[in-house]
């Protein structure tokens, strides 16, 4: 028995989700209904009123055909007894009821108002009134009113969408001022003219830039303090831990003064990753670009972490930027490596990329989603419940790509490891070519 296959649901275009999409069909739709309301009472009121006038002229002169045909004289041409274009419900009304009436019909392709009334011998005398002016008045009625009424809509529909436009663009803009200060830019605010007026009521999009606008301040407020905070700290450590390095050396050798070396070096080495990050996050640093041949480069700054690790050169090419930078970045990759991974440790170089990958239990989630964060352990797998890091190395590295314009992107392989993909951007003649 097969199963029937079931179409997957079709999809709206993007564009219908708009505020501008929504606000025309809305303003459409309630123009047309009021529209055909008004329209069709206004129709039906017009329409009843031309009956009962025609109903009236016709009654009024049966009335004085009736005279006539009772004192014998002649009768206008479109009065007649029993004529045959009469309609039956008409006469059949007047035979039986004994009682005048009205008709509107149509006669030869026209329309009428016929009033019947009865007389001796059971006759009916009627009469036949053109109706054709009013049936065309009440059409160029209604042609004026769909006329009236489309160019209503349109006109309220331009209005409306005018004015939408005009807050979907503040609202746009606050979107973008948004986004800017997510990348990391503090400084952008909404400004908006509406809500820099207190002596005016605010409309929501002017609350929403306000809001943003404060929540911004706050932020970097915040964050200047932090940095401050820690740029401050990591300087006046600087002296203290001098001495202390200074006083561990002129201990005397032994195992306890390896031990005490080794946590004042420690010392200094956070210290000096502290104040490194505190001047990537004020962002006063900048890239002393120069052109190198990227696959020297890599093998120079592997060869400087003092670890064993693989480079392969893949392809080689020359690339625009800042040495020292670069080699910090590829240091600290390939130590959190060797220290949170397993080996072999390999860097491929295929230019402008630079791949450093090993083969331990790969990235945590929460780094592969929100990428690296500082005094938070990089650890994944079956040590992420151990503190065995600072967190400082990948963030310094990801601090650094920024300023070089780079792009560094953190994975897991699918046979396992975690892999860091560092893409330099292109050198002017590369993109030249």
């Amino acid at each position: 028995m097969r199963t029937p296959r079931t179409r997957p649901p079709r999809r709206l275009h993007a564009w219908t989700a708009t505020l501008h999409w929504k606000a025309a069909v809305f303003i459409t739709v309630m123009c047309c209904l009021l529209a055909t309301v008004l329209g069709t009472l206004v129709h039906v009121l017009v329409d009843r009123q031309t009956q009962d006038r025609a109903r009236r002229t016709a009654l009024a002169e049966l009335d004085r055909s009736k005279s006539a045909y009772v004192a014998g004289n002649p009768l206008d041409r479109n009065v007649a007894e029993n004529p045959p274009g009469l309609p039956a419900p008409l006469r059949d009304m007047t035979v039986r009821h004994h009682e005048r009436g009205t008709q509107l019909a149509t006669y030869q392709g026209r329309p009428v108002m016929w009033a019947a009334t009865p007389v001796a011998g059971g006759k009916v005398l009627a009469l036949r009134l053109d109706y054709g002016e009013q049936a065309a008045s009440l059409r160029g009625l209604d042609r004026a009113i769909i006329g009236s009424s489309t160019a209503a809509i349109v006109l309220t529909l331009a209005t409306g969408l005018i004015s939408v436009s005009r807050i979907t663009r503040r609202l746009h803009h606050t979107a973008r001022v948004a986004r800017r200060i997510s990348t990391g830019d503090l400084d952008a605010r909404v400004n908006d003219p509406r809500a820099l007026r207190t002596d005016r009521a605010q409309d929501e999009a002017a609350a929403v830039a306000t809001a943003l606008d404060a929540m911004a301040a706050s932020l970097q407020a915040r964050l200047h303090s932090e940095q401050r905070f820690t740029a401050d700290v990591s300087h006046e450590l600087r002296t203290p831990l001098a001495g202390l390095h200074s006083a561990a050396e002129l201990l005397s050798p032994g195992r306890p003064t390896d031990m005490v070396r080794d946590r004042v070096q420690a010392l200094r080495g956070l210290t000096e990753d502290l104040l490194e990050i505190s001047r990537l996050d004020a962002q006063v640093e900048s890239a002393d670009l120069d052109i190198h041949q990227l696959g020297p480069l890599a093998e120079r700054a592997v060869r400087a972490t003092g670890t064993t690790t693989e480079v392969r050169v893949v392809g080689d090419d020359h690339v625009e930027t800042d040495r020292r930078r670069l080699e910090r970045v590829l240091g600290n990759l390939v130590a959190n490596a060797h220290k949170h991974g397993r080996p072999p440790v390999v860097v491929t170089v295929d230019a402008p990329t630079i791949t450093v990958r090993d083969h331990g239990d790969g990235y945590p989630a929460y780094l592969l989603d929100q990428g690296p964060q500082r005094f938070r352990s990089q650890s994944g797998g079956s040590d992420a419940g151990k503190r065995t890091g600072h967190g400082l190395g990948l963030t310094i590295a990801a601090g650094q790509a920024h300023v070089l314009g780079a792009a560094l992107r953190f994975s897991n392989a699918h046979d396992g490891g975690a892999v860091a993909a560092l893409q330099l951007p292109l050198s002017p003649e590369q993109l030249d070519s």
